[in-house]
């Protein structure tokens, strides 16, 4: 499976992150599987027959729907700010 660039990742993780060590935060995490999802469907779309990579993204989306469903139970407002940064339609 294609993996986040590192200088890209670094730039989300500074983007999203709560505080200075911070690299697992849920927002964090729903960043980076964003990248992640975003990258395998440009992938899907040249390759139409890859089912073993379409498998892999939709556990990616499956993943990242739990967090989002964590983060709505525990901080709406932090859910609604994340939707919006990363353009996520809910």
């Amino acid at each position: 499976m294609a993996k986040v660039e590192y200088l890209e990742k670094d730039k989300i993780i500074s983007e999203f992150k709560t505080h200075e060590n911070d690299t697992g935060s849920c927002d964090v995490q729903i960043a980076l599987l964003t990248a992640r999802i975003n990258h395998l469907t440009q992938h899907l779309n040249v390759h139409k027959k890859d089912f073993h990579t379409r498998r892999g993204l939709v556990a990616l989306a499956n993943r990242r729907r739990k967090l989002l469903n964590y983060l709505k139970r525990v901080d709406f407002k932090k859910y609604n700010e994340i939707l919006q940064r990363l353009e996520l339609r809910r």
